[in-house]
């Protein structure tokens, strides 16, 4: 079988594209989604040319490990450079919506670290924003970008395990698990009023929806913090969070997100049953999919001959050389270079998406605030 790879920019979504591969990436941010964000852009064929960060000699140091022609002191002074094509914001939360609207403004793209806002109407302002400008705005959920994840939106798409009637899992890690961990995203001034939700939950839930095409609708939902305090300061966001939920085309099921479960580094679990059969798929084993029915059980690999084409398409090594997160971001950047070029690629997160995580973490902490079931509203667009 012949699998298109995403090779380069602006040819992800048509192997056989002309389309040019320009693509001058400013990156707001020095930490490891900046250091992924920029490798991103380089295996997709594009040029980071300036980093910002909080300090201009963090900027500095980020330049010369990771060979970028120029540090800027002043964000916005990147931003606005005339060699800019697509600015990626990777800050902490607070400084998500100013930077993205500072952008567009100036004309550019952007790929703005997920949560796109910390609340929904400033989210809307956003999406709106990328409107009027007529940009490519993307949020990076990536986890959408595994082949496997591909696999089984597409074998819910086609009808091969029934009518979907439920669906669980979750995403479970531990790297705040002791009080002495602490993180610019515990503050909820700097990190926004959700962080397990927030950080990774919307990442379960975005994962949902994508596999299943359907949305949820309303949630029952608890929070818990196993750690009041951290590194000698109160806490006020969330540790945990377990959820029920019902979707639109009648689903049930359940979530539970944690960051401080023991030994749990970044598993993301989702299982849909249907009336035919169930598929499971595990993010740190993503180079399979599992298959079940009352007949039979299988392990479905990444070069199974009968993949689906968008799976395929994003199956970028041979089996046994395992494709995982930073091919992701990858993927994703190919992808948005592409739409920028003026295709179409399939499943590319938007602006809109991250509106809808937003929407639905309100309904989350409102359940969990007055402990009742909580109507999502809808979002259009995602």
């Amino acid at each position: 079988m012949s699998v298109s790879k995403v090779t380069s920019l602006g040819e992800a979504a048509d192997p056989g594209s002309t389309a040019p591969n320009a693509y001058r990436a400013a990156v707001i941010g020095t930490g490891f989604m900046g250091r992924v964000h920029s490798h991103a852009v380089r295996a997709a064929g594009g040029e980071v040319v300036g980093v910002a960060g909080s300090s201009h000699g963090k900027a500095e140091q980020f330049r010369t490990a990771h060979g970028v022609a120029r540090a800027h002191a002043d964000a916005l002074e990147l931003v606005r450079s005339d060699d800019v094509d697509v600015v990626h914001v990777c800050t902490p939360n607070h400084l998500h919506a100013p930077l993205s609207l500072a952008a567009l403004a100036a004309g550019k793209h952007v790929v703005c670290e997920k949560p796109l806002a910390t609340d929904a109407d400033t989210a809307r302002e956003l999406v709106r924003a990328a409107e009027e400008a007529d940009r490519v705005a993307v949020v990076p959920f990536a986890y959408r970008f595994h082949p496997m994840a591909r696999e089984a939106r597409a074998r819910v798409a086609s009808g091969s395990i029934g009518r979907v009637s439920l669906a669980h899992g979750g995403y479970l890690q531990d790297w705040l698990l002791y009080p002495d961990e602490d993180n610019w995203r515990v503050d909820p001034e700097l990190g926004g009023p959700t962080r397990a939700f927030g950080d990774i939950g919307s990442h379960w839930c975005d994962m949902l929806e994508f596999v299943t095409g359907d949305r949820i609708t309303s949630v029952s939902a608890q929070t818990s913090r196993v750690n009041d305090t951290r590194a000698g300061r109160s806490v006020a966001t969330e540790d945990l969070v377990a959820f029920q939920f019902s979707t639109a085309g009648g689903v049930v099921g359940g979530a539970v997100i944690s960051q401080v479960s023991p030994g749990r580094k970044n598993r993301l679990v989702l299982e849909v049953s249907g009336t035919e059969g169930t598929l499971l798929f595990d993010q740190e084993r993503p180079e399979t999919l599992w298959a079940g029915g009352r007949g039979r059980s299988c392990t479905i690999s990444r070069d199974d001959p009968e993949l689906s084409a968008d799976a395929a398409r994003l199956s970028t090594t041979p089996v046994g050389h395992p494709q995982g997160y930073q091919d992701c971001f990858n993927a994703l950047v190919a992808d948005t270079g592409a739409a920028i070029a003026g295709q179409t690629p399939e499943g590319l997160p938007v602006f809109a998406d991250g509106l809808r995580a937003a929407v639905l973490a309100e309904a989350v902490l409102t359940s969990a605030r007055e402990r009742r079931w909580v109507d999502v509203p809808e979002v259009d667009g995602a």
